[in-house]
């Protein structure tokens, strides 16, 4: 009887079933709640977007500018709301800018600035959760000084090389045409060619602190995805998510890339095949064809540079560089064959990419990287692994190299003449020989003073490698703080991702940290400045800095999982004892 009663007692308990059915109903009810709160701030802020944008454009009648303030308003307004999602989109919306930009945007710059419209209200929604909730803004402590370090030197930069170009010097406009005609291009002393004496004092023009402070945002300015990237990546299936994301955008971007050949090949565009003189070398938006922007093809000077999805060839090659890291990452280390084979597909595009795009940058330092990612992960004595991925990769290029001999050649042929021509270890040199005369002052030149982009606030000098540059604009304590970040951030990472035992995110973890090393150390052109290396150097730092932790949370998960059955096998021995 006793039994019989506790039995009916206990089936008479359906508290387990009733629990779970009330926290799938709150579930959806909070997921009804965030759908229905999200479409009704698109909708607003659309509304007060068009409001604005109607009567803007009719002012100014620039319907571009209506255009990117309808749609820019609601972009910000949802990045700041929902900063993780926004990050996400940050990085599909950089892969299309340059597209974007020419063939919706006319060029207008704002649309090519658009994708910090995701990332900057994203940030500060981040910084402003992780206040709340007592998070780390600095997200370790080891980058701590390093950082700060060279945020005073770019800091003592702009105020005193930037600020006092602003307050102390007189405009160039407001001399005499013979004051202007003897000045030096960049506003500095020069001598009277006849005497020989100093007879003009320093000028400014256009605004140097405005030129600074963008000059700055270029330098610094992504340094924060450190902190985005830690605190959006927070187990390993996002981890495993950003892989499968970028070597999708790798595969669409590198497919339209190899479209947007075949259509300047058969006449569907004509590139600059009608060009004369000197404009049959040089790349002009005028030319673009199907996707990006400046293109240069000129089949009877054998003159191609390809600017695939971006807004430039040189921001192509280094896409194109900067994913056979990506490529190789997901085709070696995704547990998925799909995916992984989705990684070998990629990576055989950016291949054939690298070879008919025309940059001979990208030709060169490809299959470099390949090999030194094979070396220094150690994927290379996975003979598993690696044979399979290297023979079909070999049969891929193969045939493409068969079906094309005379464009492999002839890539071949331009990347010889161009080394013969002026090699990389002179051209170098000869830039760090410019930056070191041209040196005024210990603090440099000016932040922006030969950044391309700050252009619209004022001259800039054509310094055409890094290092050097960082040396032109911020004098020598700047340049050796950045390297001495640079280079902290090389062994901070590597401590992190060699500290996680867990094979697959290992993996992950070594062909990120390669393309850091490499990046970091540089020396020739100016990749750091050049979306899309800009954007994943950052970002992949703060991955590979919570790698440590994203293995600790797979631990605590799968400790987890295994505590029920653990339980119920210890029911039924409780059973069989009684």
């Amino acid at each position: 009887m006793a039994r019989a009663k506790r039995g009916r007692k206990q089936k008479s308990q359906p508290s387990k079933p009733i629990s779970n059915i009330k926290e799938r109903l709150l579930q959806k009810r909070k997921a009804k709640e965030a759908r229905n709160k999200l479409i009704s701030l698109i909708i607003i802020c659309s509304i007060v977007g068009i409001a604005i944008a109607i009567p803007l454009g009719l002012l100014s009648n620039n319907l571009k500018l209506a255009l990117a303030v309808a749609v820019g308003l609601p972009c910000l307004v949802f990045s700041y709301f929902y900063p993780r999602p926004a990050l996400w989109v940050f990085l599909i919306y950089m892969c299309f800018a340059g597209t974007i930009t020419y063939w919706i945007g006319g060029g207008n710059a704002l649309f090519q600035l658009a994708k910090d419209a995701f990332y900057l209200p994203a940030l500060v929604a981040l910084i402003q959760e992780c206040r709340r909730q007592r998070k780390r803004i600095i997200v370790n402590s080891n980058l701590k000084l390093t950082f700060f370090l060279l945020v005073a030197a770019t800091l003592m930069t702009l105020f005193f090389v930037n600020g006092l170009q602003q307050v102390a010097l007189p405009h160039c406009d407001s001399l005499s045409d013979y004051d202007v005609y003897l000045r030096a291009p960049d506003g500095s002393l020069i001598l009277n060619p006849e005497t020989g004496i100093v007879i003009l004092t320093p000028c400014k023009k256009g605004i140097p602190l405005l030129q600074g402070i963008l000059g700055m945002k270029v330098f610094i300015g992504y340094i924060p995805l450190i902190f985005c990237a830690y605190y959006l990546i927070e187990d390993k299936k996002q981890l495993v998510f950003l892989g499968r994301l970028l070597v999708v955008l790798a595969i669409v971007c590198c497919s339209l890339g190899i479209i947007q050949f075949l259509m300047l090949k058969v006449g569907i565009c004509d590139g600059t095949r009608a060009a004369v003189a000197g404009e049959l070398f040089r790349a002009t938006t005028e030319a673009k064809c199907l996707v990006g922007g400046s293109l240069l093809y000129s089949p009877s000077q054998a003159q191609i540079r390809l600017p695939g999805t971006f807004v430039s060839p040189w921001h192509w090659a280094w896409f194109l560089i900067a994913n056979s890291f990506i490529t190789f990452s997901v085709a070696f280390s995704d547990r998925s064959l799909f995916w992984r084979t989705a990684g070998l597909g990629g990576l055989a595009l950016v291949f054939i990419n690298a070879v008919i795009c025309g940059q001979r940058i990208a030709l060169a330092l490809v299959p470099v990287c390949v090999f030194i990612s094979l070396i220094l992960t150690g994927q290379i004595a996975n003979l598993k692994r690696f044979i399979p991925i290297a023979t079909l990769l070999g049969l891929i290029l193969t045939t493409v190299a068969f079906i094309n001999p005379a464009i492999v050649q002839e890539r071949v042929d331009s990347f010889v003449d161009r080394w013969n021509t002026a090699p990389p270890h002179e051209f170098i040199i000869k830039q760090m020989k410019f930056a070191v005369n041209n040196q005024k002052g210990i603090l440099g030149r000016g932040l922006g003073k030969a950044t391309n982009s700050t252009r619209v606030f004022g001259d800039t000098a054509l310094v055409e490698t890094y290092h050097p540059k960082l040396l032109y604009e911020t004098g020598y304590p700047g340049l050796i703080a950045f390297m001495i970040f640079t280079t902290n951030i090389v062994i901070v990472t590597f401590k992190s991702y060699r500290s996680v035992k867990t094979p697959s995110i290992r993996s992950f973890g070594s062909g990120f940290w390669v393309f850091i090393f490499i990046i970091s150390f540089f020396p020739y052109w100016y990749p750091l400045d050049t979306d899309p290396v800009a954007v994943y150097y950052w970002f992949f730092t703060g991955v590979l800095l919570k790698l440590p932790k994203i293995e600790q949370e797979e631990a605590n998960k799968n400790l987890e999982g295994d505590i029920p059955a653990k339980s119920r096998r210890s029911r039924k021995v409780i059973r069989r004892i009684a």
